[in-house]
């Protein structure tokens, strides 16, 4: 899935998530996906019942939007490890955007302490679509996922050989932020209250690249034609509008003319191309010192200057369209660039020319809200999660996990899980 980052202080124009995130202080370097060990998923959380990873200060579920699967970056020449480096698990590898240098399992902070049975649904996702890499163990994954946790474990550290992913000129730590999965209240033609639409792709968006800016959008004829009956649903503030756009995906709670009320999934169908602003750091240039909790400190700033919300969003030129589906699974989240859905508490947005989508990545965060050392699987991508260490944490779904979403911003340390027979 492609989706913004909602706690960077720069944006930058390609990322996902994804989607992609609660505007915080937004930044380039952002799909876009480690604090405190999350647990458990619960099931009630904002407007209806949802799943969500339980976390000890505050308890957090997202989703990104789908998109098709990207080819994962191929390995370019390995290197021998460096005089004085143990050679653990072969040579270093040497991807596009990153290094890959092998180590030892002891090296992988907390290893022991996670309950790696919990990311086994999230891998079995992933084998739906495996990287090459993983195609001939994706068997054996299928057949682990009722064994013992003990089992699970020694299974990983039999196939499996730990990387610390590094930048090309060794720097090891990086950045993680977080993003979710909103629920939204919608309807499905345009009232009085609802009159800020969300659009399916217009018919000439792959014969146009970049497609209008989201001022031209709402100003240009030709623009506006183009998306005339494209209108998927209808919601009654721009500021939510724009939290779907950066997250890259959510839920609606359609409501019928019968009163009656049901989910759907509002997922990624595709962008203009235009690059990827921070609304957030547009508002701190005007002088706004307060941004937070998002959005209602911006929903709190728009209702005192409404002569001025138009330029607040015309501010970032990027636009998502979406498309309708149906959720069969409330504990599942939407999918991700990889193509299948995404786990909260266990599935991270990166940049693939770094990590491979349906890589298990140990991920250590000891930042200040929510110190993390847990498995995860990088599932999606978005517009800025760029470089080789940097994460988008999926949190899950519903008013909780954006909230929890919203304060992540800390240090990163990366470590791939790579089978020991493939380079």
């Amino acid at each position: 899935m492609v989706h913004q980052t909602m706690n960077t202080s720069k944006a930058s124009a390609s990322k996902a998530s994804s989607n992609n995130r609660v505007m915080a202080t937004q930044q380039t370097d952002a799909s876009a996906k480690t604090r405190i060990i999350l647990s458990v998923l619960f099931p009630l959380m904002g407007l209806v019942s949802c799943a969500s990873v339980e976390l000890p200060p505050v308890p957090p579920q997202a989703a990104g939007p789908a998109i098709d699967a990207q080819p994962a970056p191929a390995e370019t020449s390995a290197q021998t490890a460096a005089p004085g480096q143990p050679n653990l698990g072969g040579p270093i590898l040497q991807r596009s955007k990153s290094r890959w240098v092998p180590v030892a399992w002891s090296e992988l902070p907390g290893w022991s302490d996670d309950p790696v049975e919990q990311v086994w649904q999230a891998q079995l996702h992933s084998c739906r679509r495996p990287h090459p890499a993983f195609a001939a163990l994706c068997p054996q994954i299928g057949q682990l996922a009722q064994a013992p946790p003990h089992t699970q474990r020694e299974w990983m550290t039999k196939h499996l050989q730990p990387y610390r992913i590094e930048e090309p000129d060794g720097k090891s730590e990086g950045l993680l932020t977080s993003y979710f999965e909103p629920i939204l209240a919608a309807r499905r033609h345009r009232d009085a209250q609802h009159s800020v639409p969300l659009y399916a792709p217009p018919a000439d968006l792959a014969g146009r690249k970049p497609w209008f800016t989201r001022q031209e959008i709402d100003t240009l004829p030709a623009a506006r034609k183009a998306l005339q009956g494209r209108e998927i649903a209808w919601l009654a503030d721009p500021i939510d509008a724009m939290l779907l756009h950066i997250q890259g995906s959510g839920r609606l709670l359609l409501t019928d003319a019968e009163g009656r009320q049901r989910q759907v999934r509002a997922a990624f169908a595709g962008s203009n191309d235009q690059p990827y602003r921070s609304i957030n750091q547009w508002l701190i240039e005007q002088g706004v010192q307060r941004i937070h909790p998002w959005p209602e400190a911006t929903k709190a700033w728009a209702a005192q200057h409404p002569q001025r919300v138009q330029a607040l969003l015309w501010s970032n030129p990027r636009y998502v369209f979406f498309r309708e589906e149906a959720i069969a699974d409330p504990l599942e989240g939407p999918r991700g660039a990889q193509g299948v859905p995404l786990s909260a508490g266990r599935s991270i947005a990166v940049d693939p020319g770094s990590i491979p989508y349906g890589t298990p990545v140990w991920l250590v965060s000891r930042g200040p809200v929510a110190p993390l050392a847990r498995l995860v699987m990088a599932q999606d991508t978005g517009s800025a999660i760029v470089g080789a260490i940097r994460a988008d944490y999926f949190a899950g779904t519903g008013e909780a996990a954006g909230q929890w979403a919203a304060r992540i911003r800390q240090p990163l340390q990366l470590w791939a899980l790579w089978p020991r027979t493939a380079r």
